[in-house]
């Protein structure tokens, strides 16, 4: 143990706050949330612009590098954060990585060439990686355990306005304006988001570390993972003997990462925070698998205009947010419970979309089936998050934090990889895309209804929850 004594946090630790919206959390709300936004509308919207981007730099050869590139820096983004978190709280890798971000954003509105621009693209995951983390080790600090579910909600629903509109306004800057808007005009924002969440970060400090804590080296097995998802992502888009003879060391670069990365247990789903971490997967892989694929099939199969083909994607969306704020207005309800309940919802959902795959049935059950894997997405993200912090002790909380995040993106990346392999044999004649569509929704599926069977694990382990209550009483003493 280091020794030193918690500050006590600025925000959150008091009896009786009223909400996340209060005089005394309002403006960390609105810079976390602000935060949330920005990542998100960037998400969202660079796919828009990036035809157009790689055209003008003439780099369509390296169309999928800059996707990768920012895959694999989050990932060592996420590691560095969690570690900086808990040495130095969480001020410095908030604060570093929106400078780093925005640093990113700035490369790629002025890139001149391709490579300048991967490498900016690059510099944004790193930065993206570290707010993600840093924004769970703040909600950890900053907000007390009552408020937790409520905020969770909110950083959910902040992903619905990026969702709904970033698409949109990427294609008008980029037929109208230039593509390099989409970077250089999320700047202020980044600047206006810091302003905001600084004030709660002042009374932020380090946890301490553990007996026995051991961090070195993190970030070269992050960046092995990191790379072994990249070379998974841009083998996938290809099914010939490179591309195989490729995967292999990929997976083996990952599988060897990923051991040092997360807890022990988290495959076996172990009861407490290691099944938390992998629920956390299951749900991004799920979901964002078969996200990924409809717009595609929809288009392929029946024929759809891409405004059609993106409104299930829409109703996902509000019935998140909907959901998410649900959830958030019930702090009482057991988050485990809660949890069982979006994978049940995420299963109908996924399995439900594959009617679209059925001839003669046609693409409109989509509408509807996707608004109920948005809802189970609302109940489900939220609870692991707060499942997370009630069970990571705070001398850690930032290297969970970033297993957390790390499980969501490769899970999501291993998934989306999956489906472009069987969209990439059905492209080859190999099987029809009806049949890619149908087995996709079958695995992923799958996936979910593991997720349901696995949630009660999730649920705070006794002797813990008597541990901490113990030390909550003896503090309060």
């Amino acid at each position: 143990m280091s020794g030193k004594v918690p500050r006590p946090s600025a925000v959150g630790r008091r009896v009786g706050t009223s909400g996340i919206l209060d005089r005394q959390h309002r403006l960390p709300t609105a810079g976390l949330l602000l935060l949330v936004t920005l990542v998100a509308f960037e998400a969202m919207a660079v796919g828009t612009a990036m035809p157009t981007a790689v055209a003008e730099l003439d780099g369509l050869a390296w169309y999928g590098w800059p996707f990768s590139a920012y895959l694999v820096a989050s990932v060592v983004g996420m590691v560095v954060g969690g570690d900086l978190g808990d040495r130095r709280g969480p001020r410095a890798a908030l604060v570093g990585g929106v400078a780093v971000f925005a640093a990113g954003l700035l490369g790629a509105g002025v890139a001149s060439d391709m490579a300048v621009f991967v490498a900016a693209r690059a510099v944004q995951g790193f930065g993206g990686g570290l707010i993600a983390v840093a924004l769970y080790v703040v909600a950890g600090q900053a907000y007390a355990a009552e408020l937790r579910p409520r905020l969770f909600g909110a950083i959910s629903a902040a992903w619905v306005l990026p969702a709904l509109v970033g698409p949109l306004v990427a294609g008008l800057l980029t037929t109208h304006a230039s593509w390099r808007w989409v970077f250089l005009g999320l700047l202020p924002l980044a600047a206006l988001s810091l302003l905001l969440v600084r004030p709660a970060l002042r009374g932020l400090g380090p946890a301490g570390r553990a007996p026995g804590a051991r961090r070195g080296g993190r970030a070269v097995w992050a960046s092995l993972a990191g790379l072994g998802i990249g070379v998974l992502q841009l083998a996938g888009q290809r099914l010939d003997r490179p591309a195989l003879l490729v995967a292999v060391p990929g997976l083996l670069a990952l599988a060897a990462g990923l051991r040092r990365l997360l807890p022990a247990g988290v495959v076996r789903a172990r009861p407490g925070l290691p099944a938390v971490i992998g629920a956390r997967g299951l749900l991004a892989g799920a979901f964002f698998g078969m996200d990924v694929l409809l717009p595609l099939s929809l288009t392929q199969l029946h024929g759809y205009g891409p405004t059609a083909a993106g409104i299930p994607l829409t109703a996902g969306a509000v019935g998140w947010a909907l959901a998410s704020q649900l959830q958030g207005r019930h702090p009482g309800i057991p988050r485990a419970r809660l949890l069982r309940a979006g994978f049940v919802l995420l299963a109908v959902g996924v399995a439900g979309t594959a009617a679209i795959a059925v001839p003669g049935i046609g693409g409109w059950p989509a509408y509807l089936t996707w608004a109920v894997a948005g809802l189970g997405m609302g109940l489900g993200m939220p609870s692991v998050g707060v499942l997370l912090l009630e069970q990571s002790p705070e001398h850690r909380r930032g290297a969970d934090s970033a297993a957390f995040q790390i499980a969501d993106v490769t899970a999501s990346a291993l998934c989306v990889g999956l489906v472009g392999v069987l969209v990439g044999a059905a492209t080859a004649g190999l099987l029809p895309l009806a049949a890619a569509v149908a087995g996709s929704a079958a695995v992923l599926a799958s996936l979910a209804a593991v997720g349901a069977a696995v949630s009660p694990r999730t649920a705070v382990p006794a002797a813990a929850a008597a541990d901490r209550a113990a030390r909550t009483t003896l503090a309060a003493s």
